[in-house]
């Protein structure tokens, strides 16, 4: 039995450059972190003395004998890009609701390839696993898609990405101790109520990127990820700035796309800004999911008023990504 243990992400600042169809001509980048909620998934060979070849456990159990009828669209797609001849049992678990932005979604695919390619003997790097899971995605299953989720997932921790075309590097963002707990004490998530499928809401954002008609926004957000950094590693420079360049990256990026806010986002946001937060973001596409405040500490039992329909999430930053937790 093999299980594989690989933490979600929030990014902080560029995120929209992250998409092939922007950086492949201009170039992206991102600042992000890892967080301490994670995706696990257990995988074992089975015979076909229980009945069936496959048994895939989520939100629902599938039971069947051909790869074909995988329901699961990323399961199937890694069974046959692995050419995997062996029954299957495989069963996925996850600490936060899937849809919701932390970039769930990939990773379980760099979880499951990890878990996969070890059940063959085979050891990949951890930048492998994430160039695997981006060719499994975006190119497999052809789904609108950006590369720093993987990257995150797998690599782990406080990361700064960039993006060409021809080359995804990963640069941890170096920082004291100190520093980086004074950061991560600054910021509070809440969970919106709402999932939905990043394709949908990513859909208009995408075409107009196409289009190059919010060419000076993504540029901006492009921007703001070397200002964000400048203010992370400089240790005297007082971090609320990154809050209120948070305030100033959120406006930009709700210009993207129409699918992004709503009235009962905004109001969210509104509530939270005047409760004492300097700024702050829905996490990954928008339209839902968990909302990213920065709070100075003095202010954040504020907030949390200012918020209280609303659950918190606490969480702490990780730095390992991918890990195989058990193999037998």
């Amino acid at each position: 039995m093999i299980i594989s243990k690989t933490p979600v992400r929030v990014s902080f600042f560029g995120g929209g450059t992250d998409y092939p169809t922007y950086f492949h001509e201009f170039g992206g980048s991102v600042v992000s972190t890892t967080i301490n909620k994670y995706i696990y998934i257990t995988v074992n060979k089975i015979t076909g003395l229980l009945g069936d070849k496959y048994r895939i456990a989520y939100s629902k159990l599938e039971l069947c004998n051909h790869v074909d009828d995988i329901e699961h669209p990323v399961v199937k797609a890694v069974i046959k890009y692995l050419q995997i001849q062996d029954g299957l049992d495989i069963n996925i678990f996850s600490d936060l609701p899937s849809r919701t932005g932390i970039g769930s979604s990939s990773s379980f695919t760099v979880g499951l390839l990890h878990c996969l390619y070890t059940i063959q003997g085979v050891q990949k790097s951890k930048h492998e696993l994430a160039l695997d899971a981006i060719h499994v995605e975006y190119n497999l299953l052809q789904e609108r898609v950006g590369v720093q989720d993987q990257l995150a997932a797998a690599h782990g921790g406080l990361n700064f990405m960039q993006f060409t075309a021809t080359n995804l590097t990963v640069t941890p963002v170096l920082l004291s101790k100190e520093r980086k707990l004074k950061f991560q004490r600054k910021l509070m998530m809440f969970y919106t109520g709402i999932n939905r499928f990043a394709s949908e809401i990513l859909k208009e954002q995408l075409q107009k990127t196409e289009e190059k008609t919010i060419q000076k926004e993504l540029t901006d957000i492009h921007d703001m990820v070397n200002q964000g950094l400048q203010i992370l590693q400089d240790e005297h420079h007082s971090l609320d700035a990154l809050g209120l360049l948070l305030n100033k990256a959120w406006l930009a990026k709700r210009a993207l796309s129409s699918a992004i806010s709503n009235s009962f986002l905004d109001d969210i946001y509104d509530r939270a800004i005047k409760g004492g937060a300097l700024g702050g973001k829905l996490l990954g596409a928008g339209g839902g999911g968990f909302f990213l405040f920065y709070v100075p500490e003095e202010n954040q039992v504020e907030v949390r008023n200012k918020l209280a329909d609303l659950q918190e999430i606490s969480f702490e930053f990780e730095e390992d990504g991918t890990q195989l937790i058990h193999r037998s």
